[in-house]
């Protein structure tokens, strides 16, 4: 994520994976060998690490960035073979860790205040022809009418959750940010429920060759 540890820290208290990654994780691992040309991976917002130790038994070389203290401070202590520090993607994050083939970003992007530094970083980081595989809940007209006529769109769209969700992304709008950054969409899966209903979306975009 985007933000500075100072603002959120998002309490980890454990390496174990969250409750998204059993449905995300089948998308993203599918994503990658079908569309990933090389074997350094890079995961924007890697929290507690439990999702780059599962890339890297894919056989990637990982590395990674958070802004939760206690997120980096888990991650390190229990998966040295990764290289996760404390970041932002406001940083300059290519002059620290150089550029990949490809990057994930698990449910991060309706977190950061500034969508396009978002794409801008994940652009730096990716080499020409590298991919990005970003997650973000799923949101369209019908599962919003749905949301509506359940009586949990207020819920859904609370204000009240320290570090929540500021941004709320359709198909349409995240692929208008990687394509104004460069990108060209190449997969999209809906996960969790019904694809009508699906949780959330896992989206791949490849970065043009040049």
């Amino acid at each position: 994520m985007t933000q500075t540890s100072s603002i959120v820290d998002y309490g980890f208290s454990n390496s174990g994976v969250s409750h998204t990654h059993a449905y995300l994780f089948p998308a993203v691992r599918a994503s990658l060998q079908a569309n990933a040309k090389g074997k350094t991976l890079f995961e924007l917002g890697c929290g507690n690490g439990s999702n780059a130790v599962a890339l890297a038994a894919l056989g990637y070389e990982v590395a990674g960035i958070d802004p939760s203290e206690t997120g980096i401070e888990i991650a390190n202590r229990n998966f040295p073979q990764c290289r996760l520090e404390l970041g932002s993607s406001d940083e300059n994050l290519a002059a620290r860790f150089g550029q990949f083939d490809a990057l994930v970003s698990l449910e991060v992007a309706e977190h950061v205040f500034s969508p396009k530094r978002y794409a801008e970083a994940i652009d730096e980081l990716l080499a020409p022809g590298g991919i990005a595989i970003i997650s973000t809940p799923y949101h369209s007209y019908l599962k919003n009418l749905v949301l509506a006529a359940s009586g949990k769109m207020e819920n859904h769209f609370t204000a009240l959750w320290e570090g929540g969700h500021i941004k709320f992304w359709s198909r349409d709008t995240l692929g208008t940010l990687f394509s104004r950054a460069g990108f060209e969409e190449i997969g999209f899966d809906r996960v969790g429920r019904i694809p009508a209903l699906a949780k959330s979306m896992v989206v791949t975009y490849r970065k043009k060759a040049g």
